[in-house]
């Protein structure tokens, strides 16, 4: 099967995030961004949906309290999408793809089954997500987002010990606080193999070649047994804040720009 892809966005979009939202379209996908403000410029193909309806902007203020002028701030993005893809499981709205993965060819899923991959070797990525919405995983989250605190209850000991240490002193009774990733990959990996799950699991090759590397995607070099591996189906970029940045001739990005413009 062939799914529809679905993933959030707050704020603008970068020139990295629309070649990649391009490249989706270009595999076959039916692709939809979904946020609480419309998106001007999307690519042809692309659809925009309403978030509030999958979950309220209200929620994010479990995870830490807007700023003075209501926006969000921190890691409040990055942790309320955590969420946001859980939700779409629950709609079976498709497989999630983060706006900065370029898909290189077509996914094909089970529909009865979870599809993700390795991001390194002891911890699953959640960039490239799908769960049935009966699936283990996603009946956790569910549990979860009902508590008004938000503490995992699959948390590892040292967490529970950080934050524990954090509201003695002071510094924050907030367990969304302590780590940037602590409703990411690390629970997806926790909870997929409380549930005999990681047996599903694609190889790093498979989306999370060039991941903890970004420059062989931004710099000039030989990328063609990258491209010519037919265990890559796509590429998870991770650009830390270059995705603004024109291509340089050379550089695997300057070829897929001009592939999928």
């Amino acid at each position: 099967m062939r799914p529809d892809v679905v993933s959030f966005w707050h704020g603008p979009l970068d020139r990295l995030r629309l070649t990649c939202l391009r490249s989706q379209v270009a595999a076959g996908h039916k692709v939809t961004v979904y946020s609480f403000d419309p998106l001007p410029g999307l690519p042809d193909g692309v659809g925009n949906a309403e978030a509030e309806a999958i979950l309220p902007h209200a929620f994010s203020e479990k995870l830490r309290p807007p700023g003075p002028d209501g926006s969000w701030h921190g890691w409040t993005i990055l942790q309320f999408s955590d969420f946001f893809r859980m939700r779409l499981m629950t709609e079976r709205a498709g497989v999630w793809l983060d706006a900065d993965v370029l898909l290189l060819k077509p996914i094909e899923i089970d529909p009865a089954k979870p599809y993700f991959a390795w991001e390194r070797p002891r911890q699953l990525g959640n960039s490239v997500l799908y769960l049935p919405p009966d699936d283990p995983i996603v009946r956790a989250f569910e549990g979860l987002m009902k508590q008004e605190e938000l503490t995992p209850e699959w948390l590892a000991l040292r967490h529970r010990v950080v934050f524990a240490l954090r509201r003695l002193r002071g510094v924050s009774d907030r367990l969304s606080d302590i780590r940037i990733s602590l409703y990411g990959p690390p629970a997806i990996t926790a909870l997929a193999r409380r549930a005999g799950e990681l047996q599903y699991a694609l190889p790093k090759q498979s989306f999370y070649a060039v991941h903890a590397e970004p420059k062989l995607f931004f710099e000039p070099r030989d990328f063609s047994k990258l491209l010519g591996n037919p265990d890559v189906i796509g590429l998870h970029i991770s650009p830390k804040g270059r995705g603004h940045e024109a291509p340089i001739p050379g550089s695997l990005y300057a070829w897929a720009a001009e592939k999928f413009r």
